[in-house]
């Protein structure tokens, strides 16, 4: 729907085969990858995969202690994707790669912090966001939710409340889920989920104006990126990716992330 060049359309993760070189070609590229999938599609793999428990790591015992099948499997599968999709990224075994959970529950790689990750779902989606740049954030929502209109006071800024108002019904629908998503996206991607009011920052009504203050003014000098997807033609997915200007080589393979001459002086180094 709306679309930033330094997003790209998200990859379609149809199972354990990928793509994953449209994932590690993006990455490379833009910094940024977005992955999404259905969990039904893992589904085989989550019932199939002898190596299912080193896959999951230490979720294993969350996994084990899930009741409900469709939850349990749900689980399994967004796991299993952001451990493919980073390990497509970083050029190594998704078995190698440990999530970890920040206080509130944002997963991130432990030992591998040149690439932040952001993980959502909802209903049978589920997405990933990857960024090799800065913070990522994502976030999906079907397109037959209805918000109510008294939403828009709890959601908008004055300025975007003004520029609802003289929109069709159905036009202002889909540009008041464009916003939900877009800040849902951002928030995550700063750590903070719904705990920032949503009233203290805007968009624009065009989806290029940017991070917008709740007056409407610029927020920002371009360092975030921001994009939105409709996805499998049902659900509307927003992703939120900050530049925080760092190192632009793209190579994050994790054979070419280590310093072979500060390596072999630790090795040789004693007490």
């Amino acid at each position: 729907m709306t679309y930033d060049d330094r997003i790209g359309d998200p990859v379609h993760a149809v199972g354990p085969q990928g793509p994953w070189d449209d994932v590690r070609s993006l990455v490379a590229g833009r910094g940024i990858a977005v992955v999404c999938a259905t969990w039904p599609q893992w589904l085989p793999a989550v019932q199939d995969d002898p190596a299912l428990r080193s896959l999951l790591g230490r979720d294993w015992d969350r996994f084990v202690r899930t009741p409900e099948p469709t939850v349990r499997s749900r689980f399994a599968a967004s796991r299993m994707i952001v451990k493919y999709a980073a390990g497509a990224a970083l050029g190594t075994t998704p078995e190698s790669l440990e999530l970890a959970y920040r206080p509130g529950g944002r997963p991130y790689l432990r030992g591998f912090d040149q690439l932040e990750i952001s993980l959502t779902h909802t209903e049978e989606v589920i997405a990933v966001g990857l960024n090799r740049r800065g913070r990522i954030g994502v976030d999906v929502e079907p397109l037959g939710r209805t918000l109510h209109r008294d939403v828009e006071h709890l959601v908008c800024t004055p300025d975007e409340r003004t520029a609802l108002a003289g929109l069709p019904t159905d036009v202002r629908e889909r540009e008041l889920r464009r916003l939900w998503t877009l800040k849902e996206a951002y928030t995550k991607a700063l750590g903070q989920g719904m705990r920032l009011g949503f009233t203290q920052f805007g968009f624009g009504p065009d989806g290029r104006g940017g991070l917008r203050t709740p007056q409407g003014s610029r927020g920002e000098r371009g360092e975030w990126a921001f994009a939105t997807f409709t996805v499998f033609g049902r659900w509307l997915l927003s992703v939120a990716g900050h530049d925080a200007g760092l190192d632009p080589d793209p190579d994050i393979h994790v054979d070419s992330m280590l310093d072979e001459r500060f390596m072999a002086a630790v090795a040789d180094w004693s007490p």
